[in-house]
């Protein structure tokens, strides 16, 4: 596996986790699949097995449920260097959906080659347990974000994990980054029909707080936006301290 293909992950591993050269070497050999995935396609859908974890190489991802008459709630964005059906390791039957926001990078890597990894490698294991644990808090975020705070809040709250996350992996330039989501998606994410979304941002975007266009995102006056969301970094965990 080359270097620049698992970038992304071993930034974030660093930083989440503090591994070592050794523990990056023994990633790099882990055996891996390329493949590029067009954007709409759904890698993982609930009921499957899978017998590979997929890692991003480059693009997004949405972890997903569908309830009652078709409704979709988004749990979750991924992005570069994410492993997010990484617990598919041990649930083996999945009860979601990872479904591709654009034409994505995927890398597939076996299920026998992470146990393996995991069994000969105690601080890959921890590494990637705490990346498990970091979700579930990510998660706990999110309950909180949907049921707690008001639709302005929760879409300036989901813009600034985005960027705090991909500031983590050099996907920001100055405060403007891809992120490749419609009206509708961001909707399904924090919980409000497209017309209120729309309403929503159109608010943000009058208070000059950001900018959001063609699936590009300029934040405006980031501390601002910060205020407006209530936003504490600390559930994602980006020190190895934390």
């Amino acid at each position: 596996m080359t270097l620049d293909i698992m970038e992304p992950l071993l930034k974030r591993l660093r930083l989440t986790a503090n591994s070592s050269d050794q523990d990056e070497q023994a990633i790099l050999r882990l055996p891996i699949t390329v493949k590029r995935v067009a954007g709409g396609q759904t890698v993982v859908a609930t009921g499957d097995r899978p017998s590979v974890c997929c890692l991003i190489i480059d693009g997004f991802m949405q972890r997903s449920k569908i309830v009652g008459d078709a409704r979709r709630q988004i749990l979750s964005f991924h992005q570069p260097g994410d492993i997010p059906d990484l617990q598919s390791l041990h649930l083996h039957v999945l009860d979601h959906e990872l479904t591709i926001l654009e034409d994505c990078i995927l890398g597939f890597i076996p299920h026998d080659a992470l146990r393996s990894l995991t069994r000969s490698s105690p601080r890959v294991a921890e590494a990637l347990w705490r990346d498990t644990l970091i979700d579930s808090a990510i998660f706990r975020e999110w309950i909180c974000n949907v049921g707690q705070r008001d639709a302005i809040s929760r879409l300036a709250h989901l813009i600034l994990e985005i960027y705090t996350r991909l500031t983590t992996i050099g996907r920001v330039t100055d405060v403007s980054f891809r992120f490749p989501v419609t009206q509708v998606i961001l909707g399904e994410a924090i919980g409000t029909s497209i017309v209120h979304t729309n309403r929503v941002i159109k608010e943000l975007r009058s208070k000059g707080l950001l900018e959001i266009e063609r699936g590009e995102i300029s934040i405006l006056d980031l501390e601002g936006l910060r205020q407006v969301a209530d936003f504490n970094p600390l559930y994602l965990h980006l020190d190895p301290a934390l």
